[in-house]
């Protein structure tokens, strides 16, 4: 069951690829140069408003209004603490020996002192949650973002995340759960509870952005950005090289015509020759 669920979101994907490079040919006003299917991505886009709008919206309402915040918080700890396996696996991937020993410490701690990860004890002890995925794994090792897309149902992407997703689907512990109903259980939780974290969020991003679409994907683009460096990305604007003050010149070199006048050291004093007397005899 769980290898057919990859293999039809592996079609999927493909599928959506395929339609995707078929839109490509379709332009906009202005084509942004990460998002050269923004036609197809504006459609898709509009779907999963729908599907917002009309299905997850009022679930989550009603679920922020039926379920206590304190046992809200415990569902986010509980699948927090499975995501933080995921990305130790990842942290591994990429060779980062401190964000490794930080994600599988995290789950280990919680899973034993934090009651299967429904109390986040490791944030307690001031251990930060380094969050990363196998699309993050396969851009730490050079592979390009790819274009931007926003996939049916699933939301925005980049291609390389895109393909990287099935992936990702197959390190989530809830996808190793062989009950079906608990699995599907889980998901549906898991979908609901995190859209109920961010009706807020979804508020105010409707009542400040001018263009939904094109903040959205410049969001999701930084962000990705971000995670890829740790939250220190590269400066990208190119470093102007001040150049050297020269020295100051003084007014001989300013004005090399008017030279001042040389000093030189005062001739000795010469000694007056005596004129020529005339020595007059004196009468005797």
């Amino acid at each position: 069951m769980k290898k057919s669920f990859l293999m039809r979101i592996g079609t999927a994907l493909l599928a959506i690829f395929l339609i995707v490079n078929m839109q490509g040919c379709a332009t906009v006003a202005n084509p942004n140069p990460r998002d050269p299917f923004e036609s197809f991505n504006r459609s898709m886009f509009e779907f999963n408003e729908g599907l917002d709008e009309n299905i997850l919206q009022p679930t989550a309402k009603a679920y922020q209004t039926a379920v206590p915040s304190v046992l809200r918080k415990g569902v986010s700890n509980f699948f927090g603490n499975l995501e933080d396996l995921w990305s130790g696996v990842n942290n591994a991937l990429q060779f980062k020996a401190e964000n490794t020993l930080n994600s599988f410490g995290r789950f280990v701690i919680n899973t034993t002192f934090g009651l299967g990860g429904l109390l986040d004890i490791a944030s307690e002890m001031q251990m930060e949650r380094r969050t990363t995925d196998f699309g993050l794994t396969l851009g730490h090792w050079g592979v390009g973002d790819g274009p931007y897309v926003v996939l049916p149902v699933f939301g925005p992407r980049t291609m390389r995340d895109a393909v990287a997703y099935p992936v990702d689907m197959s390190g989530n512990l809830v996808r190793q759960i062989a009950d079906e109903p608990t699995r599907n259980a889980l998901t549906v939780l898991n979908v609901v509870n995190t859209r109920a974290n961010l009706l807020q969020a979804g508020t105010m991003l409707n009542e400040a952005a001018l263009d939904k679409y094109s903040f959205m994907r410049d969001l999701y683009l930084q962000r990705r950005h971000n995670q890829l460096y740790d939250g220190n990305p590269p400066d990208e604007e190119e470093t102007v090289e001040t150049p050297p003050v020269p020295a100051e010149k003084t007014p001989a070199e300013k004005n090399p015509a008017e030279k001042p006048p040389v000093e030189t050291a005062p001739d000795a004093p010469s000694t007056p020759s005596t004129p020529p007397t005339l020595i007059e005899e004196k009468a005797p």
